[in-house]
């Protein structure tokens, strides 16, 4: 079933989020200081592409360090990628399938906005 809501989530618009969170991801690379926003956008992407199957959990041990890169990244990228995720959700609950994309959507802007301290896991079984 997961692969079906993947397959559905990709097609209704999980591509095209996941191609902003690699431009995000190009553009904070060509900094120095903002290549762990970089990799934070990557594995973002990856997640964005297919969701169902994965959750994220708050990862042990983020101290300072991650709560300063949040901060970084929302005036970045986080607050634009947000916006994304509302117009997507918008543009997804105009069909009935589409509704329960809509929702994932909105529920990714948490992790959207604050990535860093977080970690992406697999909720078991076959993804």
């Amino acid at each position: 079933m997961r692969t079906v809501l993947n397959l559905i989530w990709v097609i209704l618009g999980g591509f095209w989020l996941a191609l902003g969170y690699m431009v995000a991801g190009v553009i904070a690379c060509l900094l120095i200081v903002t290549i762990p926003a970089g990799l934070a956008s990557f594995r973002m992407a990856n997640y964005v592409l297919w969701p169902f199957g994965r959750t994220v959990e708050p990862k042990p041990g983020a101290g300072w360090g991650s709560a300063l890169m949040n901060i970084v990244w929302f005036v970045v990228a986080g607050w634009w990628l947000a916006l994304l995720h509302v117009v997507s959700a918008l543009a997804q609950s105009l069909t009935i399938v589409g509704i329960a994309n809509a929702w994932v959507s909105l529920k990714m802007i948490p992790v959207t906005c604050f990535p860093f301290g977080k970690r992406i896991v697999s909720t078991g079984g076959i993804l």
